[in-house]
């Protein structure tokens, strides 16, 4: 029987009890211990059967308990204590406020930055993520909460969220999608003050306005806006939009895509409007799904409903300069592109989502108009680019790569020189880290709660071997017991009887050395490399002496046949009865797996194909539990290894046939666990501690714990891209004066530049036989056309010259204005000193040169001798 309306009954807490209702509403909870604890008092069977999840928990809780707890002193002191923190947690400045919040007038750093990201991923009663941009979003947001950054997140809302993964009795996987009722979610409804539902409208093509709804989450003190096209008088066509993460056709990606970036600038100046919050200064796009938010931003200027509208490139300047660009893309095939012909039809400037923006323009900002690019197709991260003064990879060498991969949007300047930089990706601690560890710390003099965290990291000197090895088999019985669960309710699913899992009480053990490996089975990543030679592995695996064993997670996109057929490989192994209680596969990675997954494990595995891990965070989590990284050098790990603090797998780079790789660097990898990983393991002293392992487990503490933290990461962006960002915003938006002069000199100097070039480079100072010590002098005489001197800059290059006189290690001089001439010629000088030996080279350039730019490679354009 099927009911024919379908609604949620919220509870009516008693008045001592309101406190509960407010803990619950904030997402804090979920990385505050102290706080779950009150929930947990409230009814511990409870809390454990309702997942932890405060919302469902108090609507489950009878009358008669709520009376009970309301006539509980103690309890109630408890709870007081509880909300009064999080007010303190809420009001009290910190981080930015002491050093950025500047005064009424000037502000030093952003009032407000909007943050957008497809998926964010808070906590697992929330599943609006499906895997590592989700998680780390919701990190940033954390992380932005601790320190005070005031950013308000924007993303939508998916009905289903992303899929929950199963297996199949042969081990195939198997996707179901739960339907999420908002109200049994941890956020409410953006409501006007007459209390009717704020929303947004987007125009689409041949048909009725899409409206959204606006729910908000509050995560900690940052506000997440998600949008929800679940709304009564949509076409079901638009109520599908918000179906679910990462799934449908092209048109529905891109309808996705219109609402997170369209609908998600409406969405802020709707939550502004109602609730008094500063208009954002900056924006942020996390990755290019979001990348709309530029043209809609260049819309609200060029169609303005109140005061002067903007011509288009005053309004392009005005929105790029307080615009941030984070692309974690290693690879072309993960960037969204669409046919030019549907973007056309969706953003038609008569009347699309955007009315009034040309749609040329629109198309122009998206073209692959570069060598090898495809022409017919419109590039959602080529447009992040061009809509943004600022951005940047994930790593350093995510950074390089990055540059290398859209080197074609600035082809007159070598690799190096592309204005993408790099924040190198972190996590969040109170969220990760098991609450062993930190009271280890605490216990020992540590101070958790402070800003700074260099000196927490530090005390584990402090703490003896025994209670280290302790805690860490303690975390390690932890994720034995809860993998024997999730163990077993997978083979309930797939169809066993209970007479057939007795073995899995015995599956895994907690006083043997553990290695997770959890991700996505994308290709690249190589979830079965460990099965090169299965002979092999199952000897690591059930040593006598020394044995392994592996826990291993992860999803593979609905449609990546390809990726299921890993994870099924991995799932016959792991069947095996001669090695299933040392090898477990479990399904359904997602936050709540993970809190005891990474505490539990001794080593993490990553194997990817380098460099094709953008950052990969997972290994960090484990690190600031007292795990290893046994990694290939890519992403994060090729940054912070230092030989010390994990094993790096060696990598058969320059290896064409993928198959050979994957056989030596397989081999590698089982040499590295069978003659140093688990020897080390296992060499323990007479209090049964691995003393060299433990002194591993506190260098990596040490060296690794203040790197990694997702509040060094969000102190990087504020300092090194938001703050910057919102200087030249402020210096362009004032009366949008800046933005016209700075238009108009990007056209004067790009119409100009076919006549500058370098005519004639002289040089004095070396004769035949240089030696170090001398001085090169260079005098470059230049023509400019109609511009002058003040809008270039005329340099000389040099570095380490190679064989072809091609230049590497370069450094760039400005040379001085000495003579002028007719007809828009100058004299520039300059010298650069011989401070080393080896072969020297060096050019003369110009570049275009301006206070605003972020870079000289900014417009692309450059004349060289």
């Amino acid at each position: 029987m099927r009911a024919i309306r379908r609604f949620t009954v919220r509870p009516v807490l008693p008045e001592a009890l309101a406190p509960l209702g407010e803990l619950a509403g904030n997402l804090r909870w979920s990385w505050h211990p102290e706080t779950q604890d009150v929930f947990a008092e409230v009814d511990p069977d409870l809390w454990e059967s309702t997942d932890r999840d405060p919302v469902r928990l108090l609507g489950a809780v009878g009358r008669e308990r709520f009376d009970e707890l309301a006539a509980d002193e103690g309890f109630l002191d408890r709870l007081r204590a509880a909300r009064a923190d999080l007010e303190h947690y809420l009001t009290d400045d910190r981080w930015y406020q002491r050093k950025l919040a500047g005064d009424a007038t000037t502000p030093a750093g952003p009032r407000a930055i909007a943050y957008f990201s497809p998926e964010f991923g808070i906590t697992a009663v929330l599943p609006q993520y499906s895997g590592g941009l989700g998680i780390l979003a919701g990190d940033h947001l954390k992380a932005a909460s601790d320190l005070g950054v005031p950013i308000v997140g924007v993303g939508l809302l998916y009905k289903h969220g992303y899929f929950k993964q199963s297996l199949s009795r042969e081990g195939w996987q198997q996707e179901t999608y739960p339907v999420l009722d908002p109200d049994e979610l941890p956020i409410s409804l953006l409501r006007e003050p007459d209390g009717s539902r704020a929303t947004i409208s987007i125009q689409m093509p041949d048909g009725p306005e899409l409206v959204a709804r606006i729910w908000v989450a509050s995560v900690g003190r940052v506000p997440l806006l998600m949008l929800d096209t679940d709304v009564e008088g949509n076409p079901e066509h638009y109520v599908d939009v918000t179906d679910r993460l990462y799934g449908g056709t092209s048109e529905h990606r891109l309808r996705q895509e219109l609402l997170l970036g369209v609908g998600g600038v409406r969405a802020l100046r709707v939550y502004s409007r109602i609730t008094g919050a500063p208009e954002p200064e900056v924006f942020h796009t996390n990755e290019g799904h979001a990348g709309f938010l530029g043209i809609e931003r260049i819309r609200e200027l060029t169609v303005a409903d109140d005061g002067p509208a903007l011509d288009f490139d005053t309004a392009l300047e005005v929105g790029r300069a307080s615009t941030v660009f984070t692309t974690h893309t290693p690879v072309p095939a993960g960037i969204d592109r669409f046919p030019r012909s549907l973007v056309a039809q969706y953003l038609n400037d008569d009347g699309g989502a955007t009315p009034g923006v040309p749609t040329e323009r629109i198309l122009a900002l998206g073209t692959e108009d570069y060598a090898g690019g495809d022409g017919g197709v419109f590039n959602m991260a080529v447009m992040g680019f061009r809509l943004a003064q600022r951005a940047n990879g994930v790593s350093q060498l995510h950074g390089h790569v990055s540059r290398g991969m859209f080197q074609g949007l600035w082809p007159a300047f070598d690799e190096a020189e592309v204005p993408i930089g790099s924040i190198t990706n972190g996590v969040h601690a109170p969220t990760w880290v098991a609450r062993e560890v930190f009271a280890l710390a605490t216990a020992h003099g540590a101070d958790g709660d402070g800003d700074e965290t260099d000196g927490f990291w530090s005390a584990v000197d402090k703490v003896p071997g025994t209670e280290i090895w302790s805690v860490k088999r303690q975390l390690r019985q932890r994720l034995v017991d809860d993998a024997r669960k999730r163990l077993a309710k997978s083979w309930e699913k797939r169809g066993a009887a209970p007479a057939e899992l007795k073995w899995v009480g015995e599956a895994l053990d907690p006083d043997v050395l553990t290695i997770g490996f959890a991700r996505r089975a994308a290709s690249y990543k190589r979830l079965t490399l460990m099965m090169r030679e299965p002979e092999r592995l199952k000897a690591l695996l059930t040593h006598p002496e020394r044995p392994v064993q592996l826990v291993i997670a992860g999803k593979a996109h609905p449609a990546d046949d390809g990726g299921k057929k890993l994870i099924q490989d991995i799932v016959r192994l792991s069947d095996d009865p001669e090695v299933r209680h040392r090898i477990v596969f479990l399904p359904n990675y997602d936050i709540a797996m993970a809190k005891p997954l990474y505490p539990g494990c001794d080593v993490w595995l990553n194997n990817p194909l380098r460099p094709y891990e953008a950052c990969g965070t997972s290994g960090m989590k484990a690190a600031l539990n007292g795990g290893l990284n046994l990694s290939v050098l890519d992403g994060w790990w090729d940054e912070w290894y230092d030989g010390d603090n994990g094993w790096a797998i060696p990598t058969a780079d320059g290896v064409d046939d993928i198959d050979k790789r994957d056989d030596l660097e397989a081999a590698a990898l089982y040499d590295l666990i069978e003659n140093e990983v688990a020897p080390r393991f296992y060499d323990v002293d007479h209090d049964g501690v691995p003393t060299r392992w433990v002194e591993m487990l506190r260098h990596t503490l040490k060296s690794l714990g203040p790197k990694v933290l997702a509040t060094r990461m969000v102190r990087d962006y504020v300092r090194e891209l938001y703050a910057p960002a919102s200087v030249n915003a402020r210096a362009l938006n004032s009366d949008y004066a800046g933005a016209r002069e700075l238009a108009q000199w990007k056209a004067r100097v790009k119409g100009g530049w076919p006549d500058v070039k370098v005519e004639h480079v002289e040089s004095s100072g070396v004769g035949d036989a240089v030696e170090v010590g001398a001085a090169l002098v260079v005098r470059a005489f230049v023509s400019l056309g109609e511009l002058t001197p003040d809008d270039v800059e005329v340099q000389l290059v040099h570095g380490r010259a190679q064989s072809d006189d091609t230049l590497v290690d370069t450094h760039a001089v400005a040379l001085t204005l000495a003579e002028t001439y007719e007809g828009g010629r100058f004299r520039l000088d300059g010298e650069v000193a011989l401070d080393r030996s080896g072969p020297f080279g060096y050019t003369v350039r110009v570049v275009p040169s301006n206070g605003l730019l972020t870079s000289y490679a900014e417009l692309g354009v450059v004349a060289s001798a």
